[in-house]
C-alpha cells in the first residue's frame, strides 16, 4: 500500500468516526447545524471511498485499453464528490429554511454539542494538511479534493459553533442560519471542485505549462522553429507532444539526441510530464 492510499484509508476512519458522533448528538440535540455537519462528514465518508478506489486504479500503469494510463479517474472521482457536496448543501437549505420559515427552531443546547464541534475541527485540521501535504507531492487532483472535503469541514464547524453559541444565549433560530452558512460554504468549494474536474476531463490545458514549454523550447538554439503544440492532463500526469524543425543537414543521431535532450529539459521543468518530440528538417513544409 502506497502513501496515496493510506492517507485515503486514514480518511475512510476519520470520516466515519466523526459522521458517527455527530449523528447522534445531532439528533439527541434537535440541532440542524449538527445535523447538517454529519451530512457533510457522511460526505466526506463516502468521498474519502471513493477516493481511495480511484487511487488506487489510478496507479495502473497503462495498459492495450488504456494508452495514457488510468489517471483520469481521479479527476472523475474528484467530480463525482463535488456533486455529492452540491446535492447535499441544496438538502441542508431546504430544511434550514423550512424550520424557520414554521417557527419550530428550538435546540437543546448541551456539553456534547460543543464536544462534538471542536473535537471535528481539531481531527479535520489534521486530516486536511495531511491529505494535502500527500497530493502536492503525488499531484493527485483526487488527495486534493478530499483534502478541500475536511478544510471545508473545519469552516463549517466554525460557523455551527457560533450558532451553538448564539442559542444558548436564547437566539435559537442562528442553528439554522449557521446551517445555511454551512450549506453556502460548501456550494462554492464544490463549484471550485467540480470546474477543476471538468477542465481536466475536457482536456483544458494545465495552467502555465503551455507558457514553460514555449519558455524552453524558445531558448534552445538548435530548435528553428515548432509547432503543433498539444498538452493535455490525465491524473497526476501530464501529456506533452510537438513537432520541432532543425536543420536539415542534421544526421539522423544528432536529431535524435537533440529530442531526447528536450524531452529530458522539458520534464525535468514539469514534474509528471509525459513528452514527445517529433524531429522534421528546417525545409520540411509544415502540417
Amino acid at each position: 500500500m502506497n502513501n496515496k492510499q493510506k492517507a485515503a484509508l486514514a480518511s475512510i476512519v476519520a470520516g466515519f468516526s466523526l459522521t458517527t458522533f455527530k449523528f447522534i448528538v445531532g439528533i439527541l440535540t434537535a440541532s440542524l447545524g449538527i445535523i447538517s455537519e454529519a451530512l457533510h462528514s457522511l460526505l466526506d465518508f463516502v468521498a474519502a471511498i471513493i477516493t481511495y478506489i480511484s487511487v488506487s486504479i489510478s496507479d495502473k500503469p497503462a495498459d492495450q485499453d488504456h494508452n495514457y494510463g488510468h489517471g483520469k479517474v481521479e479527476n472523475l472521482s474528484a467530480f463525482l464528490e463535488s456533486i455529492l457536496l452540491f446535492v447535499t448543501s441544496i438538502w441542508i437549505i431546504y430544511e434550514a429554511v423550512t424550520k424557520l420559515m414554521s417557527g419550530n427552531a428550538l435546540v437543546e443546547i448541551t456539553i456534547w454539542s460543543y464536544v462534538v464541534v471542536i473535537i471535528s475541527i481539531v481531527i479535520d485540521f489534521t486530516r486536511s494538511r495531511k491529505l494535502l501535504k500527500e497530493a502536492k507531492r503525488n499531484n493527485s487532483q483526487a488527495l486534493e479534493a478530499d483534502a478541500i472535503h475536511f478544510s471545508t469541514d473545519i469552516l463549517s464547524s466554525g460557523c455551527v459553533l457560533l450558532g451553538l453559541i448564539f442559542a444558548n444565549l436564547g437566539y435559537h433560530k442562528a442553528d439554522s442560519i449557521a446551517a445555511i452558512c454551512v450549506a453556502l460554504i460548501i456550494l462554492y468549494i464544490a463549484y471550485g471542485m467540480s470546474k477543476k474536474a471538468v477542465d481536466v476531463l475536457l482536456d483544458k490545458v494545465p495552467e502555465n505549462v503551455t507558457g514553460k514549454v514555449e519558455e524552453l523550447l524558445n531558448s534552445r538554439k538548435e530548435v528553428i522553429k515548432y509547432h503543433d503544440l498539444k498538452i493535455r492532463a490525465a491524473g497526476a500526469n501530464i501529456f506533452i507532444k510537438v513537432n520541432v524543425h532543425f536543420l536539415s543537414e542534421l544526421d539522423l543521431q544528432t536529431t535524435h539526441q537533440l529530442c531526447d535532450s528536450i524531452e529530458a529539459e522539458i520534464m525535468k521543468a514539469i514534474p509528471n510530464s509525459d513528452v514527445t518530440v517529433h524531429a522534421e528538417p528546417d525545409d520540411a513544409c509544415d502540417n
